[in-house]
């Protein structure tokens, strides 16, 4: 009898162990491919059911960036008027009930104010409308950051950094969608086009701190794994001119990842770059 009752005893202890094995297996953490021999990223949210929610530190060109949309676009399908202000919480759809080229100005608020009368008035009596103007957009300020010598392309783009190159355009979208340029840590890292910085921060999993800069309504150019920003958004930046400080944050090794994207969708950089 002692003896079928320990029988009992371990196999419930084996069982109890199985199952907290089991229990700490499930609870693996998924670690970007970019970002293999660095800690896991926090998983921004994706869009669910052709929308996705606003999260702090997003940009409408951040967002666009990550989906592979032209911002102009997704600007367009969700209304959203000049100076494409986004918010937390805001949802932002993906669908394809869009209306290209339509873009819905917001109407400034109105304040209503009680038309004067005797007291104890009925409360409906009508009063003044008076329309509140919105606060004046601030006039974009130029980056003070030192302007490297430079000799663009007959398109206007030059090489974001001196480097050797390590990595390569794909066309397959899986793989890599720009270029990596390997460098010395701190090592300048500048703008390839004259344009306006539209994104700087890190919550894009997979390119560490970033730089997004609008150069036109087509083009858009992104500076990946920075050590140190030295530009903030609405910024203006002029072609060589110093953006970030190279480093290795969302990767395995010091590199700048550089990217070109027209209309939202990846192109080989190299083919608008000048000759070395």
């Amino acid at each position: 009898m002692q003896r079928w009752i320990g029988m009992v005893s371990g196999g419930l202890l084996l069982g109890t162990l199985l199952t907290g094995c089991a229990s700490r297996s499930s609870e693996v953490q998924v670690v970007d491919r970019n970002t293999r021999g660095t800690a896991a990223q926090p998983q921004r949210p994706t869009k669910i059911g052709g929308q996705y929610r606003v999260q702090r530190g997003d940009t409408l060109y951040s967002i666009a960036f990550r989906f592979g949309w032209d911002w102009k676009a997704l600007a367009a399908r969700n209304a959203i008027a000049p100076p494409y202000v986004i918010r937390p919480g805001q949802v932002v759809r993906f669908d394809s009930e869009s209306k290209p080229g339509v873009v819905v100005a917001t109407k400034p608020p109105v304040v209503v104010t009680p038309a004067p009368g005797k007291p104890g008035a009925p409360s409906s009596q009508t009063g003044a409308v008076h329309p509140v103007p919105l606060p004046t957009p601030e006039k974009p300020s130029s980056a003070t950051t030192p302007i490297q010598p430079v000799k663009p392309s007959a398109a206007g783009w030059a090489w974001p950094a001196t480097g050797v190159l390590i990595g390569r355009f794909s066309s397959n979208g899986s793989l890599n969608k720009g270029i990596d340029l390997a460098g010395e840590l701190g090592q300048p890292v500048s703008a390839a086009s004259n344009g306006s910085v539209v994104y700087a921060g890190s919550g894009l999993r997979g390119y560490g701190e970033l730089v997004i800069i609008k150069h036109s309504d087509t083009y858009v150019s992104a500076y990946g794994h920075n050590r140190r920003l030295l530009v903030r958004e609405g910024q203006q930046v002029k072609v060589g001119q110093t953006i970030a400080e190279m480093g290795s944050t969302g990767t395995d090794r010091v590199k700048l990842h550089f990217e070109i994207r027209r209309q939202g969708k990846p192109v080989d950089p190299l083919q608008y770059l000048p000759t070395r």
